[in-house]
């Protein structure tokens, strides 16, 4: 696994939930479950990201993993993980 650049943008909606994505990456792209739980996206940093970075609540290989397999890497605090849950369910039911 590359290292890539990546920004990070904060929910207008929910506190403490982010979206990773590579840099330049157009947010109308991702999947409409997603920006409608998220809101408008903050943008918060860009960074350069490789797989033994050590961030607050995952590693750098997990978030790139993430966004190899469905273009984003959700961050939210624990007490919402069980949405996690529930839009995975939502994006297994959408139309292809």
């Amino acid at each position: 696994m590359k290292r890539e650049f990546i920004s990070v943008f904060r929910s207008s909606k929910n506190a403490d939930t982010y979206c990773y994505v590579r840099r330049g990456h157009d947010w109308n792209t991702l999947p409409d479950a997603l920006r409608d739980a998220f809101g408008a996206p903050q943008h918060a940093m860009d960074l350069l990201l490789t797989p033994d970075k050590k961030l607050a609540k995952t590693t750098g290989a997990n978030v790139l993993e993430a966004i190899e397999r469905q273009d984003f890497f959700l961050q939210m605090p624990e007490k919402l993980d069980g949405y996690v849950v529930e839009f995975k369910e939502k994006l297994k039911r959408r139309p292809s």
